[in-house]
C-alpha cells in the first residue's frame, strides 16, 4: 500500500458450507494439488503481498492443524451469528487495533485466484473505501479490499440498521466503493466453489 501502511489480509473460513454437505470448504485440495485451498491461497499471497499479516476469519476450528502449519492466526466474527458481516466487523476492528490501513478480504473458497491479481487489490486506488471486482453485475464483497476507516463505521452501521447483507456496506460506502476493472484472463479465476458440481 501506499504511505507504508501496513495490509490485514482475512481469509473468511466461517460460512457453513451447507451447499457443499456441510464440509470447511477451505480445506478441500486446490485443482491439480496436493494443497488445500487455503495453503494455495496463502502461497499466492505470499508471492502478491509478502509484507501483508494474514489471519483467518470466523470459526476456523476444522482449520486448527491447517493454522498451525501455516501459522496463521484467528479471529472471531464481532458478533457471531450474523454471517460474513460479523467477519468483516471483527476483521476490521482487527485491523484498526495492528495501526492497518486497509483490509483485503478473501473468501477461503477461490481455487483459481493468483498472485498478480491479489497484488493488484492489495495496492490499486488507495482512496478508496472499497476496492471490488464485479462478477456479472454484482459486486463481490469477499474479494475486495476496505478502508478500516470508512468500512469500519459503515459496517456497524450496517448491523445497527438490523441487515447483515454484505452488499449493504457495499451500498452505504456509495461511490468510494470502487470496481477494478478485470481482463479476462483474471475474470475467469474468480469463481468459487458453493457446490460438489463447482468441484466437479
Amino acid at each position: 500500500m501506499t504511505s507504508g501502511a501496513r495490509l490485514i489480509v482475512g481469509i473468511f473460513v466461517g460460512g457453513r458450507g451447507r451447499r457443499m454437505g456441510g464440509v470447511a470448504k477451505g480445506l478441500l485440495k486446490a485443482p491439480g494439488s496436493e494443497a488445500t485451498l487455503v495453503e494455495r491461497l496463502r502461497a499466492e499471497l505470499g508471492r502478491a503481498l509478502p509484507d501483508a499479516e494474514v489471519v483467518l476469519v470466523g470459526a476456523a476450528e476444522a482449520y486448527a492443524e491447517a493454522c498451525a502449519d501455516l501459522e496463521l492466526d484467528a479471529i472471531s466474527d464481532e458478533p457471531a451469528g450474523v454471517g460474513p458481516l460479523g467477519g468483516l466487523i471483527g476483521l476490521l476492528k482487527y485491523a484498526e487495533q495492528r495501526g492497518a490501513a486497509h483490509a483485503l478480504v478473501l473468501a477461503c473458497d477461490l481455487p483459481r485466484v493468483a498472485a498478480p491479481l491479489l497484488s493488484r487489490l492489495g495496492s490499486e486506488t488507495p482512496s478508496a473505501s472499497a476496492l471490488v471486482i464485479t462478477q456479472g453485475e454484482i459486486k463481490n464483497p469477499l474479494l475486495a479490499r476496505y478502508a478500516v476507516a470508512e468500512a469500519l463505521p459503515a459496517a456497524r452501521a450496517t448491523l445497527e440498521a438490523g441487515k447483515r447483507s454484505l452488499q449493504a456496506v457495499l451500498e452505504r460506502l456509495g461511490d468510494g466503493a470502487v470496481v477494478m476493472p478485470l481482463t479476462l484472463a483474471e475474470a475467469a479465476t474468480v469463481d468459487d466453489w458453493d457446490t460438489p458440481e463447482d468441484v466437479r
